[in-house]
């Protein structure tokens, strides 16, 4: 069966997801992280692409990225890092072949509630995962950042965050309220299976959306608006 054909967007958020080959760890030192942001910073700049959030796991990646003015960008860009990550990892470890699985998962973002949702899925992993008991305790995802715990100036600020608040004090402690909400089973699975699915993530009215720009229809299985999602 021919692989589904991704769908990308201009100037929307997409979900993305890369796993290590076989489940593999991708990252075992400080280094490897570091490695891996250094990359994202410089080719996301150099692609004119924005990074609304991230979060590198163990074993896999979780970024919230905008390819800007050309959706050809988002896989230029998750071509170079990947392809940089493996050659550093294969370098310092002496071996060689895949460090990645063949093919990252993405999904677009409806630009309304939905991408903080999505933004909170990322950055709630490591505590899910039970890595950690805050999810700003965890170093290596954007989420000490929007805290206003560490600075980041490369990230880019998503409109839904901007209108938390008019100040920076405001929006960290929006933010905090907003990571310390409930997040219903109806939620995670929405955006869980949008992303393994290459589906859309948001309602009824962004399908349309996305159809007129597409010219087709993507069908949504088994997606609605998760419940407590804000107006």
């Amino acid at each position: 069966m021919p692989r589904r054909a991704r769908v990308t967007l201009a100037n929307y958020p997409h979900h993305i997801i890369q796993r290590g080959h076989n489940k593999q760890a991708v990252f075992a030192s400080d280094a490897d992280y570091l490695f891996y942001l250094k990359n994202l910073k410089e080719w996301k700049q150099k692609l004119g692409c924005k990074v609304y959030a991230y979060c590198l796991m163990t074993n896999h990646v979780h970024i919230v990225i905008d390819p800007g003015e050309d959706e050809e960008n988002l896989g230029k860009l998750m071509k170079r890092i990947a392809g940089r990550q493996t050659r550093y990892i294969n370098k310092n470890e002496g071996r060689s072949g895949t460090l990645w699985e063949s093919r990252y998962k993405s999904s677009p973002i409806s630009n309304d509630e939905y991408l903080m949702i999505c933004c909170r899925y990322v950055e709630l992993n490591p505590l899910r995962a039970g890595m950690v008991e805050s999810p700003e305790a965890y170093r290596w995802s954007s989420c000490r950042h929007k805290l206003g715990l560490e600075k980041a100036d490369w990230l880019d600020v998503d409109p839904i965050y901007a209108g938390l608040s008019d100040s920076e004090e405001g929006r960290f402690s929006k933010y905090r309220e907003w990571l310390d909400n409930p997040v219903s089973e109806s939620e995670l699975k929405l955006v869980r299976e949008a992303v393994q699915r290459g589906q859309l993530t948001g309602d009824g009215s962004f399908v349309e959306e996305v159809a007129k720009i597409l010219g087709r229809r993507i069908e949504m299985r088994g997606q609605g608006r998760p419940k407590g999602a804000e107006k």
